[in-house]
């Protein structure tokens, strides 16, 4: 006997998330380039929505990277950062369009996001992913 796959209540409310059209991540140019190193950003205010309860989702953003000829420009960075906050989004798809899109903008050799979020409902969530080129 076969077990019948049961569906998600949200099944295909989370497709449009790796087409949705965040503002622009700006770059500049990375005056040394060919030198590894490092650049850390930390965003501790970052909010969006949870898509079941329609309330405020907090925690912090980080993010590291090793540039190779962009380097990330920090407003539109935070312009970008609060595109999120009136978003209906699961933790898991905040930390991988984030790393999607960063990665489109600025073809990093490394990047790295965690999205580190606050107690709700008991529960801590901690959603991490890296891109190697």
């Amino acid at each position: 006997m076969s077990e019948k796959k049961s569906e998600s209540s949200y099944e295909d409310k989370q497709d449009h998330i790796p087409s949705w059209k965040t503002p622009e991540i700006e770059w500049f140019a990375n005056v040394y380039a060919g030198k590894e190193y490092n650049i850390e950003f930390t965003i501790p205010e970052f909010t969006a929505v949870c898509p079941k309860t329609g309330l405020p989702d907090f925690g912090s953003i980080f993010i590291e990277y090793i540039p190779r000829e962009r380097c990330v420009e920090l407003k539109s960075l935070k312009e970008y950062m609060m595109a999120y906050r009136n978003v209906g989004i699961f933790h898991e798809n905040v930390v991988n369009k984030i790393l999607e899109d960063f990665v489109q903008a600025v073809d990093p050799i490394y990047v790295k996001v965690i999205g580190d979020y606050n107690v709700r409902g008991g529960v801590k969530t901690i959603v991490k992913r890296e891109y190697k080129a």
